[in-house]
């Protein structure tokens, strides 16, 4: 039943893991997951009539830890939520769940079966707004029968413009940062390069590699091309240009492979080393393929008709800078919502990356908009 009591504490620790089971989910494509876990934290209070709850969702490879808390690690918006931040959590009970499939506490494909097995190959496709409806269940066993707001950038910003279309009478407030619509052919590209290098990688034995050496050299791969389409060929070639790395020669090896390395190099093979020592190569193609079918207006007619049953009030932002998913795109969503929508230029040369970096640049606006 929908909007029932919460089954969870309301005023537990700030910014600690969490659990809640969902029950079974059926998937929009066809697949059943039994008995669903969603990891989540959560900083404040929800009041007594829970209109003060705020859902974030995280990008791509990002975790429920939005926020510094209890244990004060550094949380990926520490700038936009927190004590006195424009997202205050003194003020607003702020919720960020793992999206379902994911490998920060939500049953994904490195969770265990009712066999007892790690689900691994047999995991199923999971969509956006299989994982809206996931979240939804998560609201409703928290006792929240509406949001304040529901925020996020990239993959998260695609969650949150699924929330508004899914269940519009859920969401008051809605902030769609540094994303999209709907992906594009060239996203779909950059994508499916990425889910090609994991599956190629020897070691990932067709999805099941939980009992051997998982595919860290696909899973390196895959972020290298993600990360150039993050940064912006400016940011690039000012951090970087040329130069070799420190102590290393590009030129001073007769075979290509012992050559020294370029500082550039250098750089892709830390993110690619960083990335593969705390994320799941399955998690990674669940969740890029969810995002390659991201299309809010899928099955609801143009994007103008898929958008007019919205009801919330919307926040747009776009990184100038970001080549992957342009601010053209972001103009685009906003043309098409039913209320005069202007969109907030995060002014970062960095890329796209500009929205978790540079949140500053939008943070005062949204504030006014959302939370003052």
């Amino acid at each position: 039943m929908r909007h029932s009591a919460p089954q969870y504490p309301a005023t537990a620790v700030d910014g600690v893991l969490r659990f809640a089971s969902i029950g079974g989910l059926e998937l929009e494509t066809g697949g059943y997951l039994p008995d669903v876990v969603l990891g989540y934290e959560t900083w404040g209070q929800l009041n007594a009539d829970a209109s003060n709850a705020v859902f974030v969702a995280h990008a791509l490879t990002g975790s429920t830890h939005v926020a510094r808390g209890h244990t004060d690690e550094p949380g990926w918006w520490d700038e936009l939520v927190g004590p006195g931040r424009p997202v205050d959590t003194n003020r607003f009970y702020v919720v960020a769940a793992n999206m379902i499939g994911g490998c920060y506490g939500s049953t994904g494909p490195s969770s265990l079966d009712p066999q007892g097995l790690p689900w691994g190959s047999r995991f199923p496709l999971v969509t956006i707004r299989d994982a809206v409806r996931a979240e939804a269940r998560l609201a409703d066993r928290l006792g929240i029968a509406r949001w304040h707001a529901v925020l996020g950038g990239s993959l998260g910003g695609a969650r949150a413009l699924e929330w508004a279309a899914t269940e519009p009478d859920r969401v008051q407030r809605c902030a769609v940062i540094a994303a999209t619509p709907a992906s594009t052919a060239e996203q779909i590209a950059f994508a499916q390069a990425q889910i090609a290098a994991i599956r190629l990688d020897p070691d990932f034995s067709g999805g099941d590699y939980y009992n051997g050496n998982p595919p860290l050299a696909g899973l390196g791969l895959a972020r290298r091309i993600a990360h150039i389409t993050y940064r912006s060929e400016p940011e690039l070639e000012y951090r970087f240009g040329r130069s070799p790395q420190e102590d290393e020669n590009p030129f001073g090896a007769v075979l290509p492979a012992e050559r020294g390395r370029y500082a550039v190099e250098s750089y892709l093979d830390h993110q690619a080393g960083k990335l593969a020592g705390r994320f799941d190569a399955n998690t990674y193609l669940v969740l890029t393929e969810a995002l390659m079918g991201h299309d809010v207006a899928r099955g609801r007619g143009s994007l103008r008709q898929a958008l007019a049953r919205t009801t919330a009030e919307f926040f747009v932002a776009a990184v100038e800078s970001d080549r992957l998913y342009f601010p053209q795109q972001s103009a685009d969503l906003a043309a098409a919502l039913p209320r005069g929508t202007q969109v907030h230029l995060i002014r970062a040369p960095i890329g796209h990356d500009g929205f978790l970096t540079n949140v500053r640049e939008i943070a005062g606006p949204l504030q006014a908009a959302f939370f003052a």
